[in-house]
């Protein structure tokens, strides 16, 4: 079956991932080593470690869905940050400090934007990531909607956290962004290179000694109003390596946690003040039944929160990564950046940024 069709119910388990459309929800479960059952599922990966796997029985192409009247976004002035710019600041400045103690090398610092939605009735996931798909698409886009089991998110990302093709596994960290290549710094060039190294230790727990490489280092990508610089970081799975050892190994992501990752995890832990949920996690899928999996690191997603079902919650996050050599000020604007234009598509269903959406 190919073309468009009509969506599902918004009250449908999906899932919408590389021009394919996933319903008929057989099982959710949270233990990666049901892949090896085979299968198509859906991955969501909470920063903080909740994992829900989704697998659905019905796979078909479908391109994405057309921005339709299921979706109302919040008010412009409505969101709220749960850092403001000058705890922000203040975050960047503390982990400087913690760079000069020796204690890491570079750091994530990111805040959480919300927004109550206005009308609980007009709260379809898959229709936001149409509007995502019209204004901004992207590498990774895609939606999954679980809503009986708190998963409903739309993801606008360009980030490649891993890939798999067989026993070949692909990852792709971001480190440095910018309005044009001009804005791009020395300082995000060290960044992405630190990081890389990183991915290399990561992957090289599970992979062969010796395939590990990394056969792209710091090329520009344009995305939609802004650019980064993209490493590649490639290796080939031990054959006792499976899912659950992959995800042990790698996760979270390390472009979005800091160098080394142990010591920048206690670091956000003690500066950020709200959960990261599914950003900075990673969301996608798995095809077990032809060993291929694309899993993007949770950047550029909202997700919506309904612990008061008359009032539900989206939100969004951002961050930027810090180093000795970060200022305050350019790190906050980083943050705004990556955040405007699509906080300006879900509120108002077009790219224009509304003043200060993304500051309070």
């Amino acid at each position: 079956m190919s073309g468009r069709t009509s969506p599902p119910s918004p009250d449908q388990p999906m899932a919408r991932f590389a021009g394919r459309l996933a319903t008929g929800l057989r099982e959710v479960t949270h233990d990666p080593a049901a892949f090896e059952h085979g299968g198509f599922w859906a991955v969501a990966h909470d920063f903080e470690g909740r994992l829900t796997c989704a697998r659905f029985a019905d796979v078909r192409p479908d391109p994405a869905p057309p921005a339709t009247d299921r979706w109302q976004g919040p008010a412009p002035d409505a969101w709220h940050s749960s850092l403001d710019a000058d705890a922000y600041r203040a975050g960047v400045r503390r982990i400087r400090e913690h760079i000069a103690a020796g204690e890491v090398y570079q750091a994530n610092l990111c805040r959480v934007l919300s927004a109550p939605l206005p009308d609980p009735d007009r709260t379809d996931i898959d229709a936001l990531t149409g509007l995502l798909a019209a204004h901004n698409p992207a590498p990774y886009a895609g939606t999954i909607r679980l809503p009986g089991h708190g998963v409903e998110i739309a993801t606008a990302s360009p980030e490649l956290y891993l890939s798999r093709r067989g026993r070949t596994v692909l990852s792709g960290p971001i480190k440095g962004t910018g309005r044009t290549e001009d804005d791009l710094l020395d300082k995000d060039h060290a960044e992405n290179v630190m990081i890389v190294d990183l991915v290399r230790n990561d992957l090289g727990r599970v992979c062969g000694t010796g395939t590990v490489t990394v056969p792209d280092l710091c090329a520009v990508e344009k995305h939609p109003g802004l650019v980064h610089l993209v490493s590649t970081v490639q290796g080939t799975l031990r054959p006792d390596a499976g899912w659950p050892e992959l995800f042990a190994a790698t996760f979270p992501p390390g472009s979005v946690t800091g160098a080394p990752k142990s010591s920048a995890l206690r670091i956000i832990r003690a500066l950020e003040t709200a959960p990261r949920g599914p950003y900075c996690g990673a969301i996608g899928w798995v095809d077990a039944d032809h060993g291929e999996a694309e899993l993007a690191v949770g950047i550029r997603s909202f997700w919506i929160e309904r612990t008061d079902p008359g009032a539900p919650v989206l939100k969004f996050g951002t961050g930027a990564g810090i180093t000795w050599d970060s200022d305050p000020d350019r790190e906050w604007r980083e943050t705004e950046l990556k955040a405007a234009r699509l906080v300006a598509i879900a509120s108002t269903g077009t790219p224009e940024t509304p003043e200060g959406a993304t500051r309070r």
